[in-house]
């Protein structure tokens, strides 16, 4: 028989293990798809999206002594995007119903819709991953790229892009612009204005006229390089063949019965104009 005083270790195997809270990896939200411009496909109209763009014409000068004779002729082209299907399964028995911590479960159940949220924005970066490069390899990202990229899209000789314009970065690249507004702060008096803003809150500023966003779902190659993005909302067409949907399927052969869950999406993005969408490219190394 022990001796002394009866505490919570002296009981540890008869405490009930209770769950406080629950969470699931944190991982970034869907950015690219709030940039762009979307469209849903509406039904019985087929499984394409088409849009068809007709090309500028041409006035010219005349005099009171012309004969004007030279038609203009009206010319199209046509994009035309398809969505496809993207699916989600997950199989949860019974037993883990019955045994798992209800925070567990109820945390666990907003998981693949936070999965189909992520591929919808990492499948956009993929497709912004064509645009005309700016920037240089093993280089920090500057302003400077930002602006260049900015009025070449607002001043496009083919065809100037619309306004609002974006840019996505990765947090290390935004890092840099940090580096940049602030380089003298140390050095010189304590600052004002912009650089104070950044420097009490980090870099959430416009550059140019250009809304900034963080996407940690750019990924960064082998020699720490980063491709961020500008363009214009217009450059980009998101277009979505259904709404979200979730569909349960009983299992009950397997694991002493189960529930299965489906989550299909179907989308695709297009390129609507070329010229009015970039790709900066620079070093996104980890700060130190």
């Amino acid at each position: 028989m022990a001796a002394g005083n009866t505490t919570t270790g002296s009981l540890a195997d008869s405490l009930d293990t209770i769950q406080a809270a629950a969470r699931s990896r944190r991982q970034f939200d869907g950015v690219v798809p709030q940039l762009v411009d979307r469209i849903e496909l509406d039904k019985n109209t087929g499984t394409s999206w088409r849009e068809v763009l007709l090309s500028n014409l041409t006035a010219q000068a005349v005099t009171e002594n012309t004969v004007l004779d030279n038609p203009q002729q009206y010319d199209d082209s046509a994009i035309t995007i398809t969505p496809e299907m993207v699916q989600i399964q997950t199989f949860i028995t019974d037993k883990t119903y019955r045994n798992i911590n209800n925070r567990v479960l109820a945390k666990m159940g907003a998981m693949p819709g936070e999965a189909m949220m992520r591929k919808k924005d990492q499948d956009g970066l993929t497709a912004m991953d064509a645009s005309t490069q700016l920037g240089a390899a093993g280089t920090p990202v500057q302003t400077g790229d930002v602006a260049s990229a900015r009025y070449r899209i607002t001043s496009n000789a083919t065809e100037p892009g619309p306004m609002p314009i974006s840019g996505v970065f990765h947090g290390f690249c935004i890092k840099d612009f940090y580096d940049e507004l602030i380089g003298g702060t140390g050095t010189y008096p304590v600052p004002d204005g912009a650089t104070a803003t950044v420097f009490q809150s980090g870099f959430n500023l416009p550059i140019a006229n250009v809304s900034i966003f963080e996407d940690g779902n750019i990924s960064i190659d082998s020699n720490s390089d980063a491709k961020n993005f500008v363009f214009s909302k217009s450059a980009w067409v998101l277009v979505e063949g259904m709404t979200i949907k979730t569909e349960p399927r009983r299992e009950p052969h397997i694991g002493g019965g189960g529930d299965s869950l489906f989550l299909t999406d179907e989308y695709a993005y297009g390129l609507r104009s070329s010229n009015w969408t970039f790709e900066i490219i620079g070093d996104a190394t980890a700060p130190a």
